[in-house]
């Protein structure tokens, strides 16, 4: 009996989507409280698999700070540069790694209000991961707060954490069949379309998340027989497939408006 009830706690753990926070220490300054609620925040949307923050020690408010998210579990990365943006350049570059080397975690927490962060939000959707971002009052970009799947403040923390029946909510929506999936695609690619906005796959996935409630916090997409699809682009490879949309020039295009141009 303790075999079978091991066997289902493992595979309900494996069935959880996992969660990774990067946080750029040089942009949004974390003390203890707001780190151990940014922790409540990530445990309640999944598995948390790794927690991240970039730091300078060069500059002493940076070092003095990071001995207490250090011990609480967050690995601290000193990147000693005395360029500006040292430590987010080293984050970016780890984001791309770990999407490159199949290490990126389904929900990526990234904790940072610069706007040099946009394209590899963009990057990361691509690759059909949920970002969400966590940025200061007064010191965020409206662009990188724009394509967030889910953007807050970080004195909204305690707030969302307390808030337990919506955290849990959306964390059970971390999977959505394909005809529904299906539908918001087509949807998003024409409402694209008639406001002569991008139809890239980025793009029309940050779209579908910010129309369409119930894909929003999903963190991967059923295929028809109830596997996963291992990433945004494998989904629209099938949608291809089953002649529900083209793809031209790297944009994704409905097949009757396809048909209608030519």
């Amino acid at each position: 009996m303790a075999n079978a009830n091991q066997n289902q706690n493992a595979q309900t753990s494996q069935k959880q989507p996992k969660v990774g926070i990067y946080c750029d220490f040089q942009n949004v300054y974390l003390n203890q409280e707001l780190a151990m609620n940014l922790l409540a925040f990530a445990n309640a949307r999944g598995s948390l698999i790794s927690r991240r923050v970039y730091y300078n020690s060069l500059y002493e408010n940076q070092a003095s700070a990071k001995e207490n998210l250090r011990s609480i579990g967050f690995k601290c990365e000193d990147v000693t540069c005395s360029l500006k943006n040292s430590a987010d350049n080293q984050l970016k570059s780890d984001l791309i790694d770990d999407v490159c080397n199949h290490q990126s975690s389904d929900i990526v927490i990234l904790v940072s209000g610069d706007g040099d962060f946009a394209n590899i939000v963009q990057i990361l959707q691509s690759n059909g991961k949920n970002v969400i971002i966590f940025a200061k009052r007064g010191n965020v970009k409206q662009k990188l707060k724009e394509r967030a799947n889910e953007f807050y403040f970080v004195d909204e923390l305690l707030k969302l954490v307390e808030n337990k029946t919506q955290l849990v909510k959306t964390a059970n929506q971390s999977q959505i069949n394909y005809n529904d999936a299906i539908e918001y695609l087509i949807e998003s690619i024409k409402t694209a379309s008639n406001q002569r906005k991008s139809t890239a796959c980025g793009y029309i996935d940050n779209l579908m998340r910010q129309r369409y409630v119930n894909y929003q916090g999903v963190s991967s997409i059923l295929t028809p027989d109830g596997k996963r699809f291992s990433r945004f682009g494998k989904f629209i490879d099938a949608a291809i497939k089953d002649g529900k949309v083209t793809i031209q020039n790297q944009k994704l295009c409905l097949i009757e408006l396809d048909e209608l141009a030519t």
